[in-house]
């Protein structure tokens, strides 16, 4: 079942490499049926958006492909996103809620929140009620514009002010169905995957350039949400040994952060590429459109200890952890420009 709502999207070709690339858990197995369970459709779209980003981000499509040829997999513990709160939107839910609206549908809770005071953000982690440990989870930042300067939030807000709603009527309502019945019939199920990947992207219409750079000298979070939207920011893979894969990367010539980052609890421990070099359009002050190389997307790496008396993993994050790793999108030498390869599989 997972197979197939995967290559309605991308053709089966491609679905089975990344079925192949990804630990599933048996539930995933299950055959296909007249229809189609909260969680199949979540791992659907978290594998989906996985496959975006590879596409966008060579290490992380190098990093794959690597372990796939050792005959490994990746496990997706979870995905990032950025929103905006504090100005008008355009039709575009605030914040988080653009974002949370889909999760709770597909089977999400919220589980924590998170205090990213230096970057005037929250964080919000959202895990799956049916397999918390095995769908991958998501870590949906909230940047609170109306917390910086007047002429920062006026800029903000020229930006992202006209953005436009991915979501139709019809979407809704399998949105809405969904969250009340734990499922959704088959032929609606490939129809709302298509539709839930536009929400990952950026709604708003090419930034000025005038616009990019006043908020960039305040917050380089802001200025990627400029350019990217609510694209996928990472996705992270869960490994055993974040050092031992550290240390891997950098032997490959890898864009590995230089430090790994240890939770106040010391059970959770993350590292990442530095951000992919992308190319990204915007208006200049005479109305035409010129392009600029920016940071876009990255890969990272994490580790999960188990809880204390047990064996459940910790699946919580840290606010010092996601402000550090948030530094990978930052302007200047948290880029790469490293060639790391294609993107993965056929």
């Amino acid at each position: 079942m997972l197979g197939r709502l995967v290559a309605s999207a991308v053709g089966e070709r491609r679905a089975a490499w990344l079925l192949g690339a990804v630990e599933l858990h048996p539930a995933f197995s299950v055959p296909a049926g007249d229809e189609v369970p909260r969680a199949v459709l979540a791992q659907a779209l978290n594998i989906l958006l996985l496959d975006r980003l590879l596409a966008a981000v060579p290490s992380g499509a190098a990093y794959v492909d690597e372990q796939v040829g050792r005959g490994g997999r990746v496990h997706l513990d979870h995905g990032a996103v950025r929103t905006v709160a504090g100005v008008p939107t355009g039709d575009l839910p605030q914040g988080h809620r653009s974002i949370t609206r889909v999760l709770r549908a597909l089977g999400y809770a919220h589980a924590e929140t998170y205090d990213l005071g230096r970057l005037r953000m929250t964080g919000y982690a959202w895990r799956h009620r049916d397999l918390p440990a095995d769908v991958s989870q998501f870590f949906v930042s909230e940047l609170h514009a109306d917390r910086f300067p007047v002429p920062f939030a006026e800029a903000v807000e020229r930006i992202v002010g006209k953005s436009a709603d991915p979501l139709d009527a019809a979407a809704c309502r399998d949105l809405a169905h969904l969250e009340g019945h734990g499922a959704l019939p088959w032929h609606r199920a490939e129809v709302l995957v298509a539709a839930l990947l536009c929400c990952f992207t950026r709604h708003h219409p090419e930034p000025a350039e005038a616009d990019y750079r006043a908020v960039l000298g305040a917050s380089s979070e802001m200025a990627w949400i400029a350019t990217e939207g609510t694209v996928f920011n990472h996705a992270a893979d869960r490994v055993v040994d974040v050092l031992a894969v550290a240390t891997g990367e950098r032997a490959a010539g890898r864009p590995v952060k230089d430090d790994v980052e240890v939770s106040a609890s010391g059970r959770v421990l993350q590292t990442a590429h530095r951000a992919a070099v992308v190319t990204r359009t915007f208006r200049a002050a005479d109305g035409e459109l010129v392009e600029r190389e920016v940071p876009g997307s990255f890969f990272e790496f994490i580790q999960r200890r188990p809880l204390p008396g047990g064996e459940r993993l910790d699946l919580a994050f840290d606010a010092a952890n996601a402000q550090e790793i948030f530094a990978m999108t930052r302007v200047g030498p948290q880029t790469s420009r490293a060639e790391c390869g294609e993107r993965g599989g056929p």
